[in-house]
């Protein structure tokens, strides 16, 4: 599969840039420099070293157990095979419960392991920590729907925003993580009806997973596409091995499809 790949670095300026454009974005995780500079070649604009190293790296249940030095880790080592693609870090469970611990863990995925933009789950004493990130130059994207460092809390991986309240109260969040300086914004098992009105209003990019057609961009886990993931395949991530049948075909596919909003279709979506 041949694909024109940009060559220009991307920065938090690009993904708006591709949102106002209507340009879809894709995105996948990863955890090492091999596996990055294969999916930078291929296009991928940004990458996530997600929480996720926990289950599908290091063998955890859940991703409670990943420390900041993990992700500063397994960051410094993306950083090390990507020459465009812009690299997020996850903030772990628990980095970030008050705002000096905010500040500190977020200026260490910078400093040490050479973050571009953070990345945290959405609560309600988050609202502040992204205003602060913000005021000291910390880019962030701010993770709504399901949650999973809250998997103890909510006791089972369910579709979030379904009742009414609950949509109407994402719909004013994300509003208020946007007026609060967030620079993207992360949908995660999400009704696609709602993701796409969040979406519309929303002036900064929506990346989704499991999140519909409409947002402005796509996620999904790099192992999951690979179907090398330990346990179950959630339902909205597609097996590209099985369609292409090789690494480098698996993730331009992914690539390729996102552009061209061929994925996600129903079949791995909510409604």
């Amino acid at each position: 599969m041949s694909q024109h790949i940009e060559t220009k670095k991307v920065t938090t300026s690009t993904v708006r840039q591709m949102k106002a454009a209507g340009r879809k974005i894709a995105s996948l995780t990863a955890y090492d420099a091999a596996f990055a500079r294969v999916l930078d070649r291929a296009g991928i604009d940004f990458i996530l070293v997600g929480d996720s190293v926990g289950m599908v790296v290091q063998g955890h249940g859940s991703t409670i157990p990943v420390t900041v030095d993990d992700i500063i880790y397994h960051t410094r080592m993306v950083g090390r095979g990507v020459e465009r693609a812009m690299v997020m870090a996850d903030m772990p469970f628990m980095s970030y419960a008050s705002a000096e611990d905010c500040l500190k863990n977020a200026a260490r995925l910078m400093k040490e392991g050479g973050a571009e933009i953070v990345k945290l789950e959405w609560g309600a004493l988050q609202l502040d920590m992204v205003s602060r990130l913000t005021e000291c130059g910390i880019p962030v994207c701010a993770h709504l729907g399901l949650t999973p460092q809250a998997i103890f809390k909510y006791g089972a991986y369910r579709v979030q925003g379904r009742e009414p309240d609950t949509a109407v109260k994402m719909r004013a969040d994300a509003k208020a993580l946007e007026e609060a300086g967030a620079d993207m914004l992360l949908l995660e098992c999400v009704p696609a009806p709602l993701a796409a009105e969040i979406t519309a209003a929303a002036h900064v990019p929506v990346i989704g997973i499991g999140a519909g057609m409409a947002v402005d961009g796509q996620i999904l886990v790099l192992y999951d596409i690979l179907d090398i993931a330990p346990g179950k395949r959630t339902r909205f991530s597609k097996n590209y091995m099985a369609q292409v049948g090789s690494i480098h075909g698996a993730i331009e596919a992914f690539v390729a499809e996102v552009r061209e909003q061929r994925f996600p279709t129903a079949e791995y979506s909510f409604s």
